[in-house]
């Protein structure tokens, strides 16, 4: 039989139950509303554009000249030169941060691997300003040197900066996706005559896919919008390019090196939320399939 006492606490287990929950759930709904408060301005800005500006235009315009006589907004020269410094992060880092992950996770000491995690982590902390002074005054000269170019501000440059800021994302998130493969994988694998490497590559790996696909996702969303670093180091210039070793300019770098010197409620002013609104748009959409994979691999 129930002591008498065991009733009225376990109600008021529940009673504390309940309140955790609804605080933590309005916790949770500050950030879904101040996410839609973001993007409801970004839209209320960028969007009185399109009332002097073609749409069509903006969207494929192959010239972005927003201080001469005829004035142009066209993205296509910001998109690409984001397009190019992030797939150039992307080739360095994730075969790079997965192979670090794979050494953290399936072959390190527990000594290594507690010293070497923290200190990746660490670099996520330096500003990116830092890393913009270390890419002017170190990588620049490098690159300037070993491919003879005139300038070493290029995409390259903007490309192997976001690479190493990427590297915690990708290298923290793959070593947990990785770590979480039941143990009896590898214990069947090894079992069978397969070698270490041999069981890392075709068994622990394949069995992490999610989770590795949703680290370098992330890992790659953090880079795209990337302001300072980009802005010091790929040169600034507003052209069509698929050349590594050529100067760019990104989405993030024209909104933070034009918007202060732009009159409010000029077609150049709401043409930049307007970059912003897109740029969002695409961080958003490459976070929401990184947490769907995360959530598949959690399944």
């Amino acid at each position: 039989m129930m002591s008498p006492a065991r009733g009225p606490r376990r109600r008021g287990v529940r009673r504390e139950s309940r309140r955790a929950e609804f605080v933590l759930g309005s916790l949770a709904s500050v950030s879904l509303v101040v996410l839609g408060l973001v993007f409801f301005f970004l839209l209320r800005e960028a969007l009185p554009l399109f009332r002097h500006y073609p749409a069509a235009e903006f969207f494929t315009g192959l010239e972005w000249r927003p201080t001469s006589v005829e004035q142009r907004f066209g993205l296509v020269p910001l998109l690409t030169g984001s397009l190019l410094v992030t797939v150039g992060a992307a080739v360095i880092a994730v075969p790079f941060g997965v192979a670090v992950a794979l050494f953290v996770s399936e072959v390190a000491p527990a000594r290594v691997r507690e010293f070497l995690k923290p200190c990746l982590e660490l670099l996520a902390a330096i500003p990116s300003v830092v890393y913009g002074f270390i890419g002017l005054t170190v990588v620049s000269p490098l690159l300037r040197d070993v491919f003879g170019l005139g300038s070493g501000l290029s995409a390259l440059n903007g490309s192997i900066l976001l690479a190493v800021m990427a590297l915690p994302t990708i290298v923290t998130l793959s070593e947990d996706a990785l770590r979480a493969v039941p143990e009896s994988y590898r214990a069947a694998s090894l079992a069978m005559g397969a070698s270490r490497w041999e069981t890392m590559v075709h068994v622990t790996l394949p069995a992490a896919r999610s989770g590795v696909t949703a680290a370098v996702m992330l890992g790659l969303g953090r880079v795209i919008g990337e302001t300072m670093a980009v802005l010091m180091v790929t040169g600034n210039a507003a052209q069509i390019t698929f050349d590594i070793f050529d100067s760019v300019r990104t989405m993030t770098a024209t909104v933070a090196a034009e918007m202060a010197e732009t009159p409010w409620g000029t077609p150049h002013y709401h043409a930049l939320f307007s970059v912003g609104a897109t740029l969002f748009m695409i961080t958003f959409a490459v976070n929401m399939v990184a947490d769907f994979l995360l959530r598949k691999e959690a399944r």
